[in-house]
């Protein structure tokens, strides 16, 4: 299993085969995540939801997608769900500020 280093940040998409809501995700984020601010300090990890959480993860994961932002081997923070590409972003932005993620000056 793929542990971060001291300090560093991910966001992980735990997903299932067949998610509708993954699908849109992948069409309306997907490309555009890795080039943001945002991607670039917290790049994205795929994980089936049928796969073993990192042991940091406490909260067990019953709908797909869901993001857990992690940073440092800790849960910073999460989203449940993904209703549409605004809610993604806002909801983002609010975990984000729990974290050492500074827009536009990604450490």
């Amino acid at each position: 299993m793929v542990t971060n280093s001291a300090g560093a940040a991910e966001l992980i998409m735990v997903r299932q085969a067949g998610c509708p809501w993954c699908t849109l995700w992948d069409r309306e984020i997907g490309s555009v995540y890795p080039k943001s601010d945002e991607g670039r300090f917290a790049p994205l990890r795929h994980l089936d939801i049928r796969a073993p959480l990192p042991a940091f993860v406490k909260e067990p994961v019953t709908v797909t997608p869901t993001f857990i932002l992690v940073e440092g081997s800790r849960e910073v923070g999460r989203i449940t769900g993904y209703p549409g590409e605004s809610f993604f972003w806002e909801m983002l932005s609010e975990i984000l500020v729990l974290s050492s993620f500074t827009r536009g000056h990604p450490p």
